[in-house]
C-alpha cells in the first residue's frame, strides 16, 4: 500500500511561509558568497560564510524532517502498519542522505 503523497497535505504546510523566508535568506547568502569570490575576498572569510550557509541549510533540512515525522509518518501510522513502515523508511533514507552530505 503506497500512501498518496499528492492528496496528502505535507507536514511543513503550516510553516510554508517561514520555510520560504529561510530559503530566500539562504539564496541571498549564496549570492553573497559568490560575490565574495568574485571580489577575491580572503579565503577564510569565504569559508566562514560557507559554514554559515551549510548550517542554515541543515536547519531547513532538520525542520522538514521533524515536520515529516510529526505529520506524514504519524498520519501514515493511523492508516496502517505498512504505510507507517513506508514513511519511516523514507525518513531513514533522508537521514542517511543528510548524514552523508
Amino acid at each position: 500500500m503506497s500512501v498518496d503523497t499528492d492528496s496528502h497535505q505535507h507536514g511543513y504546510i503550516s510553516d510554508k511561509e517561514r520555510y520560504l523566508g529561510r530559503m530566500k535568506r539562504i539564496e541571498g547568502q549564496a549570492r553573497g558568497i559568490a560575490k565574495m569570490i568574485d571580489e577575491e575576498k580572503y579565503c577564510i572569510d569565504i569559508l566562514t560564510q560557507v559554514s554559515a550557509l551549510t548550517r542554515a541549510l541543515q536547519g531547513v533540512a532538520t525542520g522538514l524532517l521533524d515536520d515529516h515525522l510529526k505529520h506524514c509518518v504519524l498520519d501514515a501510522a493511523k492508516l496502517s502498519d505498512e504505510a507507517a513502515v513506508e514513511k519511516i523508511q523514507e525518513a531513514t533514507d533522508a537521514i542517511n542522505r543528510l548524514v552523508r552530505s
